[in-house]
């Protein structure tokens, strides 16, 4: 394997569907760009060639999105410059890059669930077409194009979470995009919708788009990309045709190791259940979100909860949590009777919770590490003395978190927010899985993250199975949830309809079962 700098193509022939010394869509030249204690970007080179897909890798911290928000005008570099098309650019907004044929699908879509299809699709491009009729035909055609098949008319809220996708790509393709950064676009899907994104991504290449793809999945990235470029600590390590590299070398490029493993080894479970949860139910207005749930976590135990997004995971947690109130059934903490309970008292009885969104549920963004340390568990030891908040030992823990967890970062008074998305989570994890905890709720706890904070993440689950925790894991990671799990249930429309042993069961075969299309159990 070798590799060559982004603004030379090298001697390598072209990956698949790429044109040799073909022109480029994207180059960035020499882009640096600093915040205050952190250098994002120190001297990064990026050539993209149009009509191509072109994969961007790096650990958590490697430059990746600073990288991307400059391409999309959201921030703008210290040095360097942004050509796209050959003509140098100078992007200011977001809407300097639309204007340049750049568009953006977030990993976190951005739609709103009470309007349609179409409406969410025209929103803040009125301009474009208009809202009526010919509003209408353009979405048609841009879907028929994608190879969409889509309902305008459909709220967005009945919508599946791969559906949801193809309206975030309908609505930069309505912006008029013709080179599409996707962050994380396989995050939340299944094998199954994997593939048929791929073969949209596919067939839009055939017609000349150009992608920029960002992904820690490093076989799916050699499965879609014809070019890959690795960051490594805010600089370019080279760019490789994607034909000519092997995971465990992308790995090696990324992180200097290979790829992590999540297999938990031995059987730790106990007879001891943990968590026992009978006949819950719960509705969100007239419809059902829960139907008639029974589930027991043991000591020891990790229990993988799998299902598309929507099917009722996120109500589960909640239910748990006692977030959101419940219709029937019952929810015991070894002895304890939680379902009364308030949140705060739930916790305090021995609930550790990584949440699945660690923005809007897991961290203050704006105040500092040793802060965030205490959220949640602010009447508690080391948070707390008596009635009164112990700042000292607070810091203290603090410090030991960053250091067990390898937490990067300048200083433990820095804003979370200063953090890269791997960093935040193992400060999370770290959190939770401080004090004891007697059941660890951790959903989707490696999402987003590279591949070095993933190992590390999974080593902290492993460690604390084996030291008697009772784990619930929601994960949309297949490889994750079969790798970690103990037991995996299967949740469908609310109900838990399938059991897989995580020791036979295969990704294809469980993605079927979570999408409804096998009669019996995923084994």
């Amino acid at each position: 394997m070798s590799t060559t700098r982004p603004d030379d193509p090298g001697p390598h022939p072209a990956a698949p569907g790429t044109p040799e010394q073909g022109p480029s869509a994207v180059a960035l030249r020499g882009i640096t760009k600093s915040f205050p204690g952190v250098v994002a970007n120190s001297d990064v080179h990026l050539t993209v060639r149009a009509g191509e897909v072109h994969a961007l890798c790096g650990e958590n911290g490697a430059g990746k999105s600073t990288l991307m928000k400059i391409l999309y005008g959201m921030q703008s570099p210290d040095e360097g410059t942004v050509e796209l098309g050959g003509e140098r650019v100078r992007l200011r907004t977001p809407a300097d890059a639309i204007r340049h044929g750049v568009g953006m699908v977030h990993q976190h879509f951005m739609l709103a669930d009470n309007l349609t299809v179409l409406e969410n699709v025209v929103l803040g491009a009125e301009g474009e077409h208009g809202i009526g009729a010919r509003a209408r035909r353009r979405v048609v055609e841009l879907a028929a194009q994608a190879g969409f098949a889509v309902r305008p008319d459909e709220l967005v809220e009945r919508l599946g979470v791969a559906d949801r996708q193809r309206v975030e790509i309908l609505k930069v393709l309505y912006r008029g995009a013709r080179t599409i950064i996707l962050d994380e676009p396989t995050a939340v899907l299944v094998p199954q919708e994997v593939e048929e994104l791929f073969a949209t991504l596919r067939a839009m290449r055939e017609r000349g788009f150009t992608f920029l793809f960002i992904s820690h999945k490093l076989d799916e990235v050699l499965a879609i990309a014809d070019s890959v470029t690795v960051l490594r600590r805010g600089t370019t390590v080279g760019t490789v045709p994607a034909a000519e590299v092997s995971t465990r070398e992308l790995a090696e490029l990324m992180v200097g190791s290979e790829l992590p493993d999540p297999s938990t080894g031995d059987s730790t479970v106990t007879d001891r259940p943990v968590l026992t949860i009978t006949g819950l139910s719960a509705v969100d207005g007239e419809r059902a979100v829960l139907d008639d749930v029974d589930l027991v976590v043991r000591a020891g135990e990790v229990v993988g909860i799998a299902g598309v997004e929507g099917n009722g995971q996120t109500e589960l947690v909640e239910a748990v949590l006692g977030m959101r109130p419940i219709s029937a059934g019952g929810i015991r903490l070894g002895d304890t009777d939680l379902t009364r309970l308030s949140t705060l008292r739930r916790r305090a009885a021995g609930i550790g919770y990584v949440p699945e969104d660690r923005h809007r549920h897991g961290l203050l963004l704006d105040e500092s590490l040793w802060f965030n340390r205490i959220l949640g568990h602010q009447t508690r030891r080391p948070a707390a003395r008596g009635p009164w908040l112990d700042r000292a030992g607070a810091r203290a823990d603090t410090e030991r978190i960053v250091a067990e967890f390898d937490v990067r970062t300048p200083g433990i008074d820095v804003d979370a927010v200063a953090l890269s998305g791997g960093n935040q989570q193992k400060l999370v994890v770290g959190r939770e899985l401080s004090g004891d905890p007697k059941l660890l709720i951790a959903a989707h706890p490696t999402r987003g993250v590279d591949v070095g904070a993933q190992a590390g993440i999974w080593a902290h689950l492993r460690t604390a199975r084996a030291a008697g925790l009772a784990v619930l894991l929601i994960s949309a990671d297949l490889d994750e949830l079969i790798g970690l799990s103990d037991t995996i249930r299967v949740l469908f429309r609310g109900a838990l309809v399938a059991e897989a042993d995580p020791r036979t069961v295969t990704p294809e075969r469980l993605g079927a079962a979570m999408t409804g299309t096998t009669g019996g159990g995923a084994d």
